[in-house]
């Protein structure tokens, strides 16, 4: 049987959830500030890096992908197409739906972005060893295979039997 180390509140001082919330939002901020110059937002280049993985998808599938709701993401949209970083296109089968590729100034914008997160994935790894990023990662999708299913209980932490005499 593998232990899991679910630790109660309190025993590093802050709840892991808060240290990870922490880390998101100054994630956030350093790549909107890195983003910015390029004329990207961050809601921006999370679409367009959907965009070079899946190719044609609706704005309804990218904002279930980029986590907005479907008429931010239709402002986003036209946002980006008014910009020349994608086209759309009537889908063959229902002609009311469109969707959206790349073109290619969005790719060289892409490139570009991808090139300013890569440094700064960089500098936050930077104060971990190369195994110890390897951990982290591994880590962080094995916590989001986890919390996957809505509902789902995972095992709870049970705090040693610790004798007056060992403490």
């Amino acid at each position: 049987m593998t232990e899991h180390a679910v630790l109660p509140t309190g025993q590093r001082g802050q709840r892991l959830t808060y240290l990870v919330k922490r880390l998101e939002m100054a994630e956030r901020a350093r790549m909107e500030e890195v983003l910015r110059p390029l004329g990207v937002t961050l809601h921006q280049y999370t679409a367009l890096s959907i965009l070079e993985r899946r190719e044609g998808l609706s704005s309804a599938q990218l904002a279930r992908r980029t986590y907005v709701t479907p008429q931010a993401m239709h402002q986003l949209v036209a946002s980006m197409e008014r910009d020349g970083l994608i086209r759309r296109r009537p889908d063959e089968a229902n002609r009311r739906i469109l969707r959206a590729w790349l073109t290619e100034r969005g790719a060289e914008v892409l490139r570009a972005c991808h090139h300013v997160v890569d440094d700064l994935e960089a500098r936050m790894l930077s104060a971990l060893t190369l195994a110890e990023a390897a951990v982290f990662e591994r880590a962080l999708e094995q916590c989001l295979a986890a919390l996957a299913t809505p509902g789902a209980k995972g095992p709870r932490f049970e705090p040693p039997d610790i004798s007056a005499d060992e403490a």
